[in-house]
């Protein structure tokens, strides 16, 4: 479900109707042709959706439940009797009148395929998830998680309690939804989105509560525990065999949780912003290999790349080929229609690595444009069963043309839903449906089930094992715990025995040697757990210091964290500096408590080593932790450390001031004292020579603030060499970013004057950057002034500063005019530059912006739309090719193979729309990629060239001809340089191509 997240201050009753779909993708309406064999036209039917798949091949996909028994379903359950429930989200976009339900499936023929449907619960708003609990469901139905249970048999409940509360329900983009059991006995809430509520038990006002700060959440009702986690996820979220937890958002479809919320708790002086890490291999947004014909790619999708990651799920049913069982995640696409599978590499270190399988393709894709997958569950089966809400729109209506929201039936699709299964090809049918019987199941036999190959069996056993209370199947779960051949028997039996409060130092001190990686690492879990319970625990993790595997040294390294004691201390030392290049490892060591951080900064500064970038970032964290939380003089005494003149020191004072700001700027208030120092920071400014060094005193005097009374020659230095041509162009531009310390109004022509071609690329960016402090326009009015001869970077840059939040009205109407006039393409923005113009900039201006970034009539329109007719012809991908050789290789390549580089790599088009590619090529000006504007150079010789400028640096600029030749410039030969605001590719194309030759190109273009 794809949240793009944005905040608008209404009454909540409109911002549901404004915001509504929970998928909230944020797309705008584009016209689609007309096609005999289009499927955006219509709903198809299940036969049809079906021969619309390809598949992996290996699998097969089969219906099991579709409309009428079920609509607009959006999570599933299958409980331990072989019923499956499944959340019906009806009332989007703006239906509030409670159509939101709960189905409960059966199969009553034995033949696989669901064919009784019962409303198990109604009258919900927008329920987005749903787990088995005790008798009953968790049902997530913002702001509240529900308990359901039916009491008397008939697949109806007749209990209805509140158990959670105070959830966002304003913004329906990523709030709490997909409840989850998780192996350490808590259950998980996926959450996104703050609110100024507390979440609470309601039944329970004496309970704990805690703040929405917009983390997930985990809880357990029969303690009334809850707790809000380190980080956030949008919708969904999942576990491995082990416990880790991989998260979703729209554009980064995995991402994995670092470090616990108990961690970072410990140290409140740790400048952590963020818990998780993007582990994608292959880019975060991803590429993805959508098929659909006519796809309904809107103006604010970001096509050809995860726009809408939803439903993340780790394949845990051991019944999959070879190759997908062990460590596989899937997530689902909708905006795309397909399912993306990534396999998980746990040899990074404390983090996983996902790589994608298969290149150039996806696990599952549809040609139907209504295929909206939406969530993923692994059943009894060990099957992956795929959630389809199947819609035409699957958009915000907010974020549509009015011309679409009142014209369209934006619910259409809405009375149809799906759920398929996919499993190996070689697989039986599935059974399970009227034959699932595990909640007859003795306790025993529950035992037994916890080393079951399929994590449905194994979460499911745990669960009923503790509803149960099963003490008398204690001694058995020992045994298991103890010496079972079943690594997952092992996980499961321990934490059993801990839900049952049956852990004992023995079962955990075995498990600290076990011989599987995963088992040991869990087991430090447990002990730290049991730490006050059992204190010989803290001998026996002390043992692990020299454990092979990096996950479990992780593990230690953040558990020893609550242990105060010489050899802990000792310990995470030489954790700390054994895996020093771990990011991560860095700050499980950095969240024992802070009062520990000088003694530790000083055993890292003996050992520093500057060919090992680490050490900064640890010296960086260390001395930002010092900086952040000890008294005045602390600080000042390891800034004295920090700017002294000891050539010994010199290599990682830069590492030090950088961390001495990051900490200053966390304080609430900056010490007095401080503002002694300015003559200190002043002299390492200007002459320290380290440049890194030189920006982390100017980093410290923009937060401790500077008195040009107190240092009166300090400006005139800094104009002398910013303006000095022979002095290091990194030096000049920390000298104008000086300037900015106080009011640079009186200095804006001087640096308006540096914003020439023939100036260092860092020295134009800061001029830049520094006329942006003055909050009037003058900086827009230079940008225009110079726009013609600002390269890409440079360009970046200043588009950035008519953006600058909170908005400046003025600017980003110079913008809007400067873009009405032609003299800054829309081309030049960029996608995320046009989603805040489109979108979060104030609506005074917002509706034009939208007009201004979505006409695109061009000069040729008459020619384009006579080749239209080309759509209508079926392309020939081989032809295709020949024409492309023929025609386009002089300019491009496609993927890696034949042609030239001089233009951009066709195999980015492929996710084009042929509408758009038609366009693209016939007027190359509608267009332009961004990187690829032809630019004149003239040369102080009088030679004049025209090229794209391919790469810069500060000093010299490459100039790209056709043919693959190329020709490096000093700044310094350069008298004048101009975009020309025009495409290399020149027009008239059409004199070269007939439209089926033209049909056949675009087939090519659009191949794998």
């Amino acid at each position: 479900m794809k949240i793009k997240r944005r905040r608008i201050v209404r009454s909540k009753v409109c911002q549901k109707k404004l915001l509504l779909f929970i998928f909230g993708i944020l797309l705008l309406f584009v016209g689609c042709r007309k096609n005999p064999d289009s499927n955006l036209s219509k709903n198809n039917s299940v036969e049809e959706a079906l021969s619309s798949f390809e598949l992996e091949p290996g699998f097969k996909i089969e219906l099991v439940v579709s409309e009428p028994l079920i609509n607009d379903p959006v999570d599933m359950e299958i409980d331990e009797n072989g019923i499956m429930y499944v959340v019906e989200m009806k009332g989007v976009p703006f239906d509030e009148s409670g159509t939101g339900s709960i189905k409960a499936l059966t199969d009553t023929d034995g033949d696989g395929v669901f064919d009784q449907s019962t409303v198990f619960a109604d009258s919900l708003i927008l329920p987005n998830g749903v787990m088995r609990w005790k008798k009953g469901l968790l049902v997530t139905d913002p702001p509240n998680v529900y308990y359901f249970e039916d009491t008397d048999g008939d697949n109806r409940a007749d209990i209805r309690k509140i158990i959670l509360s105070g959830f966002d329900s304003n913004d329906l983009e990523s709030n709490v939804n997909n409840p989850l059991f998780g192996l350490d006995n808590w259950i998980y809430l996926a959450n996104g989105l703050s609110s100024s509520d507390k979440i609470e038990y309601p039944d329970k006002p004496n309970a704990v509560q805690i703040d929405n700060s917009g983390n997930m959440v985990r809880f357990r009702p029969d303690y009334y525990d809850l707790e809000m986690m380190s980080t956030r996820t949008q919708y969904g979220f999942s576990f491995d065999s082990w416990g880790n937890r991989f998260m979703v958002s729209n554009a980064n479809h995995i991402y994995q949780e670092m470090i616990a919320a108990q961690y970072l708790e410990r140290n409140g002086d740790l400048l952590v912003t963020d818990a998780a890490e993007k582990i994608s291999d292959h880019g975060s947004p991803a590429e993805v290999f959508p098929i659909t014909k006519n796809p309904q790619n809107q103006l604010l999708t970001d096509v050809g790349v995860f726009t809408a990651a939803c439903g993340i799920t780790n394949y845990l049913g051991g019944a999959f080929p070879a190759g997908f069982n062990d460590n596989t995640s899937f997530t689902a696409e909708p905006a795309h229609n397909l399912v993306h599978v990534d396999n998980l590499n746990s040899t990074k270190g404390a983090a996983f690595s996902a790589s994608r399988v298969g290149k150039n393709q996806e696990f599952l894709a549809s040609t139907d444009s209504f295929f909206r997958p939406v969530n993923m569950y692994v059943g009894p089966d060990g099957a992956l069963y795929v959630v389809d809400m199947y819609r035409k729109f699957i958009e915000g209506p907010e974020f549509m043309e009015d011309e679409v929201v009142k014209t369209a039936n934006l619910y259409e699709g809405t009375e149809k839903g799906r759920i398929y299964r996919i499993s190996a090809a070689e697989a039986a049918p599935a059974t399970w449906m009227n034959t699932l019987d595990l909640g007859e199941a003795t306790n025993k036999q529950l035992v037994g089930k916890l080393s079951d190959p399929n994590i449905w069996w194994r979460r499911n056993a745990q669960r009923l094992l503790l509803d149960r209370n099963a003490k008398d199947v204690v001694p058995e779960l020992m045994r298991i715990a103890s010496d079972s051949e079943s690594a997952m028997g092992r996980l499961h039996a321990l934490w059993t025995l801990e839900g049952l409060n049956e852990l004992n130092l023995d079962l955990i001190s075995n498990a600290l040697i076990d011989k599987e990686p995963g088992i040991r690492e869990n087991a430090i879990r447990l002990a730290e757990i049991h730490l006050d319970d059992f204190p010989a625990l803290e001998s026996e993790l002390l043992k692990l210091q020299e454990d092979i595997d990096p996950k479990v040294r992780y593990q230690l390294i953040s558990t020893l964290g609550f242990i105060n004691t010489p050899e802990a201390n000792k310990a995470r030392q030489q954790l700390l500096f054994k895996d020093i290049t771990d990011e991560w490892v860095q700050i499980a060591a950095l969240t024992a408590p802070s009062f520990q951080s000088r003694s530790l900064l000083d055993a890292v500064l003996e050992r520093y080593d500057p060919s090992i970038p680490a050490y900064d970032l640890l010296v960086q964290r260390l001395s930002g932790m010092v900086s952040a939380g000890q008294k005045p003089e602390a600080v000042r005494a390891l800034l004295k450390k920090a700017t002294s003149a000891d050539e010994n020191e010199v290599e990682w004072q830069a590492s030090l001031l950088h961390g001495i700001a990051a900490g200053l700027k966390s304080r609430e208030s900056i010490p007095t004292e401080l503002k002694r120092d300015q003559g200190t920071l002043l002299f390492t400014f200007f002459e320290h020579p380290s440049i890194s060094a030189r920006k982390g005193a100017l980093e410290i005097l923009q937060i401790v603030g500077f008195s040009e009374k107190q240092s009166p020659q300090a400006i005139p230095r800094a104009l002398e060499i910013a303006g000095n041509d022979s002095a290091l162009p990194e030096q000049r531009a920390l000298a104008v970013n000086f300037l900015s310390l106080q009011n640079v109004e009186p200095y804006s022509s001087f640096l308006g004057s540096l914003i020439t071609p023939e100036q260092p690329m860092p020295v134009q960016l800061a001029a830049i950057n520094t006329l942006s402090t003055i909050p009037d326009e003058t900086v827009s009015e230079y940008v225009l002034q110079k726009w013609p001869s600002l390269t890409q970077e440079l360009r970046d840059a200043a588009l950035n500063t008519f953006l600058v939040q909170p908005f400046n009205l003025a600017r980003v109407k110079i913008l809007l005019d400067a873009i009405e006039k032609n003299q800054i393409q829309p081309s030049s923005l960029g996608w995320s530059r046009s989603v805040v113009l489109m979108r979060d900039i104030p609506d005074s201006l917002k509706v034009r912006s939208r007009q201004l970034l979505t006409q695109n009539e061009g000069e040729r329109k008459d020619v384009i739309e006579e080749y239209q007719a080309a759509l209508e012809l079926e392309g020939d991908e081989g032809q295709g090719k020949k024409i492309f050789l023929n025609l386009c290789s002089i300019c491009h390549t496609k993927g890696g193979g034949e042609g030239q580089g001089y233009g951009p790599n066709l195999a980015t088009v492929r996710n084009w729309m042929p509408e758009k590619l038609i366009s693209s090529i016939l007027d190359p000006g509608l267009s332009i990629i961004v990187g690829y504007n032809l630019w004149r150079v003239e040369l102080k010789n009088g030679d004049v060239k025209h090229g794209i400028i391919s790469s810069e640096t500060s000093d010299a600029l490459t100039l790209s001809y056709p043919g693959g030749t190329k020709t490096v410039f000093s700044r310094n030969e350069i008298k004048t340089l101009a975009a020309l605001n025009t495409s290399p590719m020149p027009t008239g194309f059409e004199q070269q191509i007939t439209k089926q030759e033209m049909a056949d190109l675009i087939s090519y273009l659009k191949s794998q």
